[in-house]
């Protein structure tokens, strides 16, 4: 007979919001709380893996970073931004203005948002579990399948061991397996994009200041990083993606420089690249008997507004909050309504977020001179709406509407 591992809590999973729902938990019930986390990877190489994206940390999510403990091991290597431009134009246009300019500061005059590079994230989650009396690893482990029973949830390692616990948290990204196996289902498309990721350094100073220029074939961002670094993060479609990702080094170095316009001067290679293929993937449902999703795996978005980690994290602080008052109370924290409390709250947020960065990624994709006029003439009168503009950027920042306590700054 198999003998079972018990557990309070199992996460599956070791991304960013898995180790920030490991931590949470841990803060907020002490070690008294019995969590398992099961990754693929050996745990070392969670922190170690290289990685050349970076992500706008805003407001609301620091806030999150703060309470967990772990945005002081980030802000050495988080870039505060001072301002963010918007254009919209072809590749070869000899001059590109802004069409709108966003002040990128909350009213208390505090940046809006940080960008922070993803392994620095990553390894600040991960020290802030990896030694936790109250968590115990599998890694590297390989799930083998799911079980929801009316008492527990089991995980079945493929070596045999079987994982029970009152509840099961699918952190696994947006291809989950657990997902699948929970039986919930979900709706998406894959776009005709590939993602590609560059780090490089400037030769002139980028004083702060994020940049999305919309080009034909998708956005192309530029995002400011300590000691005049940048990540550039670039949609592209699939066959320009891989004649781009093909080129050598020099030459992949002109194509960005084309796409800059030389506004930074030289422009060296800091990191490596990388590209993946790009779609939407949204959970019908967030939750299941004894099951949770958390993250990509409840939700991966288009990347053209940089939000996917905000949301994977509000998802935490959300999940983390309802979770620490169950248990406080005493109640099972696999069956009750503080799991369809978590799915009300998160699921509007996600659905919205997601429709919201499909719409501009649609919207501005499309080569049409007509339409560039329109979108023109649209951001040049968003341009001149200071008030509109401080509610874009209060909202993008993540400090308004019905917010977990760690995004208020609140103690769980």
């Amino acid at each position: 007979m198999v003998s079972k591992l018990k557990f309070d809590v199992a996460i599956a999973g070791a991304s960013f919001a898995g180790l920030a729902v490991a931590r949470g938990l841990s803060q907020a019930l002490g070690s008294d709380l019995k969590l398992a986390v099961i990754d693929r990877n050996e745990p070392s190489a969670i922190a170690a893996a290289p990685d050349s994206r970076a992500f706008a940390i805003w407001a609301g999510t620091k806030k999150i970073l703060e309470g967990l403990g772990v945005w002081d091991a980030i802000s050495g290597d988080a870039q505060a931004l001072t301002s963010i431009e918007i254009s919209d134009s072809n590749i070869d246009d000899a001059f590109r203005p802004a069409k709108v300019t966003y002040d990128a500061h909350t009213k208390d005059g505090a940046p809006a948002a940080y960008i922070v590079p993803a392994a620095s994230l990553a390894r600040a989650l991960y020290g802030s579990v990896a030694h936790d009396p109250a968590i115990t690893w599998y890694a590297p482990a390989d799930l083998e399948g799911l079980l929801l029973g009316d008492y527990a949830s089991e995980l079945t390692l493929k070596d045999g061991r079987v994982i029970s616990a009152a509840l099961t948290i699918a952190a696994d990204g947006k291809n989950s397996k657990l997902r699948d196996d929970a039986g919930i289902k979900t709706v998406g498309w894959a776009y005709p994009q590939t993602g590609i990721v560059a780090r490089v350094k400037f030769g002139e100073p980028h004083h702060g200041v994020a940049i999305q220029h919309f080009l034909p074939g998708g956005p192309f961002a530029i995002l400011p990083l300590p000691n005049n670094r940048a990540c550039i993060t670039w949609s592209a479609d699939k066959d320009e993606a891989a004649r781009v990702t093909a080129l050598s080094d020099d030459d992949f170095l002109a194509e960005l420089d084309r796409r800059i316009g030389g506004r930074f001067g030289t422009i060296t290679l800091a990191g490596p690249r990388q590209s993946w293929p790009l779609d939407l993937r949204l959970a019908r449902r967030l939750i299941a008997p004894r099951f949770a999703l958390v993250g990509d795996a409840a939700h991966g978005v288009h990347p053209v507004a940089g939000q996917g980690v905000n949301l994977a994290l509000r998802d935490a602080a959300a999940l983390i909050e309802v979770l620490a008052d169950a248990g406080r109370l005493g109640i099972d924290l696999g069956n009750g309504t503080h799991l369809e409390r978590y799915q009300r709250w998160r699921r509007f947020d996600s659905l919205m977020s997601a429709s919201l960065y499909d719409g501009i990624n649609r919207a501005f994709a499309v080569d049409s001179i007509v339409l560039r006029a329109g979108r023109g003439a649209a951001l040049g009168v968003l341009d001149k709406l200071p008030s509109l503009k401080d509610y874009i950027i209060a909202e993008a920042a993540g400090v308004t509407g019905d917010l977990p306590k760690l995004a208020r700054g609140e103690a769980v």
